[in-house]
């Protein structure tokens, strides 16, 4: 082998920081963006958040070129999806939310659905808060079950001992007040040999009688027993409601108030009433405490009606607002050649994140755009009438990578007519139909779940007539598929169903 030289070509991606840094904020949520950009302008003397910014007619940076400074508009006509070239975008607004709202004015008209007049939703409700308000929620962290019962357990007047076994004791409750591993458990976890497990049940009653009443038993029957104790003693039908829970509760379950009224000599109306007395109790009475806070988003994007048309605009406030420093920009072309080379670099960095979040809210916009056009029925007229959709669909009406699609959809929310909903809401599989088309999963779930509300609750329709009934509808569809579908709409079965009617 003789040593020699070779020359070969070859193409290699290289992502560059740059790229890596737009692909980031892509997928980032509205509120994670505004974090994330808050740090950066913290570390980047040239950024300017919410401020004013520079006007390009006022400063040139020291190479003679003109200085970027505009805030990213909401969509642009330079439109580069991190490297991928927008196509021709027929029929799309390609001027920027805020030269809307400039051109608009005051005169916002009586449409109600304005992106721009609303702030954050309650995601699932209609409720809406200022974001501009000038304050900062000031909601208290949520108490855990273990916190309040052990506040209550400080309360009490017991001796040390006796103390060391209620703190084991609330150790050992499940975050639904279940004490489910039994006093065995909670005997190894005291490692003291000399404490029997009658002490340790003494305390454990003492403990059912704190708030929540039923919290440290062992199951449902005397959870529910504990409950009905700390009742008024002349609360109707109490001796015949704790006659129930301890000998009857699987007929109770099963609303065979017949087999109990017999049983226990009872009249049917007096049993009747005692359950409905048994159903105001709680069978879960920790999970109240500790229940995580009720999460708000910020759509990122609003459908509104216009001229009999679907329109979408995105939330005024989608992205912050950023700027170059007037003040630092203008010492670039004075500063020293080490500082000016610190400057110049900070600049570039500056420009280059107001280049990606224009992209950024640009592709937001597109993405959004498709999916409406493509879900055109569903608002027009509800779940019942969703498509098949899947990523690929948008990425090639687009013209981008689907992983960009799965990125721009994620923790994105679109406010419609019909509620605050993740983009990803509007993607869901087919399921074929008589006549070679398709219907989406979430056609088929709004169809189970209006078909369930229609039945007769004394012969509630089984999986197998749920099947059929789509079948006859033009829906192929099994009936495992259906129960697939009950199960995730958190339909209970037939049978459950039956009895709770």
């Amino acid at each position: 082998m003789k040593p020699g030289l070779q020359l070969r070509l070859h193409q290699q991606l290289t992502l560059t920081p740059q790229l890596q840094q737009a692909i980031r904020l892509l997928q980032l949520s509205r509120l994670e963006l505004e974090t994330e950009l808050r740090e950066l302008a913290e570390s980047n003397p040239l950024l300017e958040l919410d401020g004013e910014g520079v006007d390009e007619s006022e400063l040139e940076t020291a190479d003679g070129a003109a200085t970027e400074v505009a805030a990213p508009a909401a969509n642009t006509t330079d439109n580069v999806e991190f490297g991928e070239t927008r196509g021709d975008g027929a029929g799309q607004d390609d001027r920027g939310a805020d030269e809307r709202r400039d051109e608009r004015g005051d005169d916002r008209g009586t449409d109600a659905w304005d992106g721009e007049e609303f702030g954050a939703t309650s995601y699932g409700n209609g409720a809406s808060h200022d974001d501009n308000d000038g304050f900062e929620a000031q909601d208290a962290a949520p108490v855990s079950l273990h916190e309040h019962l052990l506040h209550q357990v400080n309360l009490l007047n017991l001796s040390p001992r006796d103390r060391a076994i209620a703190l084991a004791l609330i150790d050992a409750v499940d975050e639904d007040g279940y004490l489910r591993e039994g006093l065995a458990s909670v005997q190894a976890a005291l490692r003291e040999p000399t404490v029997g497990l009658d002490e340790i049940e003494a305390v454990r009653h003492r403990l059912q009688q704190l708030d929540p009443s039923g919290v440290a038993s062992l199951d449902l029957r005397e959870c529910l027993s504990a409950q009905l104790r700390g009742l008024a003693p002349d609360t109707e039908h109490l001796h015949l409601a704790q006659a129930m829970i301890a000998e009857h509760l699987e007929a109770l379950a099963k609303r065979d108030f017949a087999r109990i009224a017999r049983s226990l000599q009872a009249p049917p109306e007096a049993v009747a009433e005692a359950a409905a007395l048994i159903r105001t109790l709680d069978p879960h009475p920790g999970a109240a405490l500790g229940a995580a806070p009720v999460e708000y988003v910020a759509p990122d994007a609003y459908v509104l009606r216009e001229q009999g048309r679907w329109r979408v605009r995105l939330a005024a406030g989608n992205q912050p607002k950023l700027g170059l420093n007037r003040h630092y920009c203008g010492l670039i072309a004075r500063a020293r050649r080490e500082d000016a080379a610190y400057l110049k670099g900070q600049l570039q960095e500056a420009r280059w994140l107001i280049k990606s979040l224009q992209a950024r809210a640009d592709t937001l916009l597109r993405v959004a755009e498709a999916i409406v056009r493509q879900q055109s029925a569903f608002l027009d007229f509800g779940p019942e009438a969703m498509r098949p959709l899947v990523l690929r669909e948008i990425a090639e009406e687009v013209g981008m990578h689907e992983s960009t699609i799965s990125r721009v959809t994620t923790r994105k929310y679109l406010h419609t007519p019909r509620g605050t909903f993740e983009f990803k809401y509007f993607f869901s599989s087919g399921v074929s139909t008589d006549d070679g088309g398709a219907a989406s999963a979430t056609a088929v779930q709004a169809l189970i779940r209006k078909l369930v509300g229609d039945e007769n609750p004394r012969r509630p329709l089984s999986d197998q007539a749920l099947a059929t009934e789509l079948n006859q509808r033009g829906i192929q569809v099994a009936r495992r598929t259906v129960a697939k579908y009950r199960e995730a709409l958190r339909i209970p079965s037939s049978s459950e169903r039956q009895r709770a009617g």
